[in-house]
């Protein structure tokens, strides 16, 4: 009997906003309306990373790949693909450095250059089946630490690994996990930091709504290592369904002996926790984390003590985020010599990128240390969109920096990156095109940062406002030359004196843009002009009286009413009434307004 054909449907949060589950309804239905049940079953899977393309579907074993499928393309995929043999060529995803569809996924540069470990059951298994996780040797490495290795043995494999922490930090991950193992005390925690708050960022909650068993196990494994017998995974409440797959597979791990007490006939003991986060992005510092479980407003406070000697509650505890644990197991069931082939010499695996802004191919990638920006960005992302020439790179979410053209052949890992003013972070990656304004971004990742900040520490909950204030003052055309000096000495103080990471890091961006793009800042403040037609306050409207055709359509449409003319006269713009908000540009027809 020949095996069924599987209907791989993303049902990532991406794609269930687009509509994958009544993709997945519709296919069922038809699958039974064609008699084809024998032959053929859908699968609904975690996020498949192609979020902009959703709602995607992969044909397996075939490989066949759909993108941006309607309810009303259901019943031709699944006559054409399962009925006729054929594949319905509309709905292949075009590569665009190729400019031809795309029969096999994997050779889609997308997805042939990314090395998947933590993403590899993402997009491929049910993340609400346990039977699915197993079936791609889930649970195998920890049944191999408890049965063959020592809690020594196991840090010492990791430490071998290479791994270091993939929340931001880089820490080694193996020698955190010693110090909490060496702190005296019968009782110890591990965590899991799932409170992912950078903007366009969503890698964390990609793993938990697509891979919630392999948190689990690396966390199981992790505990065994340390000797802790209690744990929670903090996720931002924003993720409901990350933590409703994550309750899903707590539940089944405990009911198959995975979780709960003598795990395995071991004698070791594990027990789980959600604990559901509010949304302050300053929760995603350990301390603060540690304080929001106890109950406590989330702030940092002064370290040592670390938490390794006392965390959660006093006790000894070790925090790792979600990538981190999903790495573990895949070390545990390969060993540290197969993982650390990946990457570079210092930073050792894969990074997951949640790639996004002015790029062809949005989306989730997963790429060895070392791979350059240019890869990711011009092979993997597919260039720059609808023409545009690229102009900077944000990498490490808010507290990252913006790279230009020059720095694109860098390798991509944790050295290398710090050393040229950015970060590898949590794993946010914001392609820019010509038309952003380098200042204008700069005081939009540092209005989140002030925003954020829990106002514990002086030089955060000042510094960062008024740095802020002198960016929102430079771009509305009212800077001075002598704040570049200002902000700049600013941002160095705040970096300093900063009590944790988001005050440390939040002037980065400053830096960075002004390390690179400084004479866009210049441009603002000595020209009162915008380079990337950005700045409402910086614009002029002016419409030339030669391509003007009298048609009113600019008039009609002004909301301050500053422009006059008639069908005699061409139509004339009163900059002292104009509020530039580009209706003019944006309704003429001929190419006749012009922005300055």
């Amino acid at each position: 009997m020949t095996s069924k054909k599987k209907v791989l449907v993303c049902a990532g949060t991406g794609c269930t906003s687009s509509g994958a589950h009544k993709i997945i309804d519709l296919l069922n239905q038809e699958i039974i309306r064609q008699g084809l049940m024998e032959r053929v079953e859908t699968v609904p899977t975690g996020c498949q990373g192609f979020c902009e393309q959703g709602p995607t579907l992969v044909i397996e074993p075939d490989q066949t790949l759909y993108t941006l499928v309607n309810p009303e393309d259901v019943p031709e995929i699944v006559h054409k693909e399962f009925g006729e043999g054929e594949h319905v060529e509309r709905l292949l995803y075009v590569d665009p450095l190729t400019g031809q569809p795309s029969e096999d996924y994997k050779t889609t540069q997308f997805f042939a250059k990314q090395h998947r470990i933590v993403l590899r059951n993402c997009g491929v298994i049910d993340p609400t089946k346990l039977e699915d996780y197993l079936a791609n040797d889930g649970y195998t490495g920890l049944k191999h630490v408890l049965k063959n290795m020592t809690p020594e043995q196991v840090i010492e494999e990791v430490k071998q690994s290479g791994l270091r922490g993939r929340g931001g930090a880089g820490f080694p991950t193996g020698l955190k996990w010693s110090f909490c193992k060496a702190s005296p005390g019968d009782k110890k925690y591990i965590i899991c930091n799932a409170d992912e708050g950078d903007p366009g960022a969503f890698m964390d909650r990609s793993v938990l709504e697509g891979d919630p068993h392999s948190v689990i196990e690396g966390m199981l494994i992790g505990a065994y290592a340390i000797g802790a017998d209690e744990g929670y995974v903090y996720c931002r409440a924003e993720y409901p369904l990350a933590i409703k797959h994550l309750e899903i597979a707590i539940k089944q791990a405990e009911e198959a002996g995975f979780l709960g007490d003598n795990i395995l006939d071991s004698g070791f003991n594990f027990h789980l926790r959600i604990q559901p986060g509010a949304g302050a992005f300053v929760c995603g510092e350990e301390t603060a984390l540690m304080a929001s479980i106890e109950g406590k407003r989330g702030m940092p406070r002064v370290r040592p003590p670390f938490p390794a000697q006392s965390g959660l509650w006093g006790k000894p505890t070790n925090i790792n985020n979600v990538e981190t644990w999903s790495n573990i197991p895949y070390i545990l069931r390969h060993g540290a010599q197969w993982y650390a082939q990946y990457g570079t010499e210092k930073s050792k695996g894969t990074k997951i990128f949640a790639l996004t802004g002015k790029v062809k191919n949005t989306g989730l990638v997963e790429v060895p240390m070392g791979m350059t920006l240019r890869e990711i960005i011009f092979d993997i992302g597919g260039g720059i969109r609808d023409g545009k020439k690229f102009k900077a790179v944000q990498i490490g979410g808010p507290s990252g920096g913006c790279l230009p053209e020059s720095m694109l052949d860098l390798p991509v890992d944790y050295d290398t990156l710090t050393q040229a003013g950015a970060m590898v972070g949590s794993g946010g990656l914001v392609v820019m095109d010509e038309t952003t304004c380098m200042v204008d971004i700069a005081r939009f990742f540092l209005n989140f940062s002030q925003s954020e900040s829990c106002g514990k520490c002086t030089p955060c909950r000042e510094g960062n406002k008024r740095m802020w204030e002198i960016l929102d003052r430079i771009c509305r055309g009212e800077g001075k030359e002598e704040d570049l000096d200002t902000i700049e000495q600013l941002a160095l103080t705040v970096k300093e004196t900063s009590l944790c990471g988001l005050g440390q890091n939040a002037p980065n961006p400053i830096l960075a843009t002004l390390k690179y793009f400084r004479s866009e800042f210049e441009a603002h403040i000595r020209d009162k002009k915008c380079p990337a037609h950005v700045c409402k306050d910086l614009l002029s409207y002016s419409i030339d009286p030669d391509k003007c055709k009298k048609c009113s359509l600019c008039s009609k449409n002004c909301p301050a009413k500053c422009i006059t003319g008639d069908k005699n006269t061409p139509y004339v713009i009163n900059e002292e009434s104009c509020i530039r908000c580009g209706t003019c540009m944006e309704k003429c027809k001929f190419g006749a307004v012009m922005q300055a």
